[in-house]
Order: C-alpha cells, then sequence, then structure tokens
C-alpha cells in the first residue's frame, strides 16, 4: 500500500490549534519585546497563520513578518493567513531569538521566539519574562539567562541526587572523609555530675 501526501493542500484551511502566546499587558512603559511565542514546530508556514490570528485584535492585520532563518529550516517567501497573505523575510542580523510582525495599522511586535521542544518549566519563565512591561531584556539575553538558569538547576538536582543516593551521607569529595567515633566515651563537665 502506497500513501501519498499532497504537500500543496492549504494548511490555513485545516483548523490549528491556538497559538501559544504571552503578551505584554497594555501599558505606557515600552520594553525591548512585546511578548513571547511558543510555537509547536519549527514550521512557519503551519505555526504563521495562528499567530497573526492571534495578534489581529490586538495589533491589527499583519502583513509582514520578519525572522532569523537560524531556527527554521525554510522560511517561505509568502503565508497564506486568514482572509490575506503573509510576506516572511528573514535577515541573518536579526536576533535569532526573535520573531519581528509588522502591522500598517499598529506598527511593530517583536515576539521572544522559545523553541517548541524547550520544557514547560523553562517556558513559563521565558513567557513571564518576556511580557514584563518596560524590560531591556533581548530575546537573546532571555535564552541566554534561562540556558544558566537551567544549569544550576541541573546541577542542584545532580548534588541532591548524590546526597539521596549515599543514604545522605558526606560525599567523598569533602575535604574531610566521615570517621567512625570508636571508644567513644561521654564525660561529665565540672558542675554537672549526677546525684546532685
Amino acid at each position: 500500500m502506497t500513501t501519498i501526501l499532497d504537500r500543496t493542500a492549504n494548511r490555513a484551511l485545516t483548523p490549528g490549534l491556538p497559538a501559544r502566546l504571552s503578551l505584554t499587558p497594555k501599558t505606557t512603559l515600552a520594553g525591548r519585546l512585546d511578548g513571547a511565542w511558543w510555537p509547536r514546530s519549527r514550521d512557519l508556514a503551519a505555526e504563521l497563520p495562528a499567530l497573526a490570528d492571534a495578534l489581529e485584535g490586538r495589533w491589527g492585520r499583519i502583513t509582514r513578518v520578519l525572522v532569523h532563518p537560524g531556527h527554521w529550516p525554510v522560511v517561505p517567501h509568502k503565508v497564506a493567513v486568514t482572509g490575506h497573505v503573509l510576506h516572511v523575510g528573514w535577515f541573518t542580523e536579526q536576533d535569532p531569538d526573535k520573531v519581528i510582525l509588522l502591522s500598517y495599522t499598529t506598527g511593530r511586535c517583536d515576539l521572544l521566539v522559545i523553541p517548541p521542544e524547550t520544557e514547560p518549566a523553562s517556558v513559563a519563565r521565558l513567557m513571564t519574562a518576556a511580557a514584563l512591561p518596560g524590560s531591556i531584556l533581548s530575546a537573546g539575553g532571555l535564552m541566554s539567562g534561562e540556558a544558566a538558569t537551567g544549569r544550576r538547576m541541573r546541577e542542584a538536582g545532580s548534588r541532591e541526587d548524590v546526597w539521596e543516593n549515599d543514604g545522605g551521607a558526606a560525599s567523598a569529595s569533602l575535604s574531610h572523609p566521615a570517621h567512625a567515633v570508636v571508644g567513644a566515651r561521654m564525660i561529665p563537665l565540672p558542675g554537672h555530675t549526677r546525684g546532685r
């Protein structure tokens, strides 16, 4: 039996899942990012329609998208979305962890792009940080910070595992090894004798 996939089918016509977004609240504090986006895949043609639809109420009709090609295996020139076409461009000078969306009515929206394979705990921290009003952190700075946080958490977890696996005993890497106490006895201190 042979299965043939129709790769020319319009993906915008297939009902998709809503975009996973965290946006800054409307405020006068302008930051470097307007929020974060966690796509489900690295397929821009499949991911952009839901993103454009989710942003339309706040930013108006999104007409152009700019990405860094490092995180997207294929960057299509045009993507069909509800009622119009998005024009997609790429720049290697752009922060690889950011997507820029342009609208004729509202202007520009910069979002942190969280890789699809990111662990949910990291996603929660990144989405919260990217949506802080007035934040001066860049997309790349947030991702670097999260990578460092992840390393620290893994190291702390491995130290805890060593402790638990050794039965709570001190690690052999400590500067003084643990010795058993042999022949210890209690010596009463002056003024603390029994029977008084």
